[in-house]
Parts: structure tokens; sequence; C-alpha cells
């Protein structure tokens, strides 16, 4: 429990650093004044932060729990911040899986949504730089790309950390079926 509780502080501050870098160099530029972005890019952006704060606290409590055995109220925060966390991390994963998919399925259209030039080819990797759309769209999908499948792995490992943190409170408080097959004394 002490180990998944130092690997969710690890991932979660490295979720909430990509997160933050992909709204810097690659939603900043998009949603800038007079242009939109899709909703389906914000959602996973805003999830991913949270996801990895989320997990920040719950590999602290992973920790208070593995020093406090006997604790129960430890054991009940463990498992609520777990699940939520379980749930929020795979809510997270399949909008980054949404975002990923729709930026290879349009070539990057549904990024640079917001440039309506009538110049971007249908491709934005040979797209160039227009007045129209001040920022260098074959970066922006590059980068958006190199950002989020690092993140999506994270966000994966989260969950099954997570699920592991969820189980390891199942067993902590004797909750059936776990409680069958593992004693304390293993967790």
């Amino acid at each position: 429990l002490l180990r998944a509780g130092l690997a969710l502080i690890v991932l979660g501050h490295g979720s909430l650093v990509l997160g933050a870098i992909v709204h810097g160099s690659v939603l900043r530029h998009v949603a800038g004044t007079g242009r939109t972005v899709t909703p389906e890019y914000a959602a996973a952006n805003v999830v991913s932060v949270g996801s990895g704060l989320l997990s920040i606290a719950l590999g602290i409590v992973a920790i208070l729990v593995s020093h406090n055995p006997p604790r129960a109220a430890l054991h009940w925060t463990l498992l609520s911040v777990s699940l939520l966390n379980l749930l929020l991390s795979t809510a997270c994963s399949v909008g980054l899986v949404l975002a990923i998919a729709l930026t290879i399925h349009g070539r990057g259209r549904h990024l640079v949504v917001g440039c309506n030039s009538s110049v971007l080819p249908a491709d934005t990797r040979d797209a160039i730089v227009t007045n129209e759309c001040p920022f260098n769209t074959t970066r922006i999908y590059d980068t958006a790309l190199a950002l989020w499948i690092p993140s999506l792995v994270l966000v994966v490992t989260e969950v099954v950390l997570s699920g592991r943190c969820c189980l390891a409170a199942l067993i902590f408080r004797g909750i059936r079926p776990c409680a069958c097959s593992y004693g304390k004394e293993q967790v």
C-alpha cells in the first residue's frame, strides 16, 4: 500500500504537469480570442488535471493507511477516495482516447476548427501559418499527440493503482468477497 501511495503521488504529479503543458502549448493557441475549441479537448484536459489532483490525494491517504492500519476512519476514506479516483481516472482515459481518436481520424482538423481558414489543407500537418491561423498547426497536431499518449499511459496506471487501493480498503474492512481470499497481514 505504501508503494502504491508513492506511485500515485508521482503519477498524479505527472498527469497534472502533462495536463498543464497540453493547456499551455496546445489548447491556449487553439482556444484564443475569437476561436473555439471542441468540448472534447477541453473536457479531457480538465478531467486529466482533476484526476491528477485526486491521485495525489489518494496517494497521501494510502500512505497514511499503511502507517496506521488499525484506524477504521482511514479505511473508509481510502475506500471512498479510491473509488472516486477509479471513476475519474477511467473517465479521463476514455476522454483521452476520444481526443486522440478525433485528432488522428480528422487529421488534426478538430484542433484547428476555430481558424475558419479556406487555405488550410485537409491534413493539418501540411498547413502553414496564416493570418487567420497565427500558430503552426503542424506543431499543434504533433504536440497534442506527443503529450496525450504519455498522459493516457499515466492515467491507465492510475486506474490500476486505484483499483488496488480499493481492494486493500475492502480487505481492511473485511467486506466480502475480498476478505475471504486475503488476510489483513497479507495486505
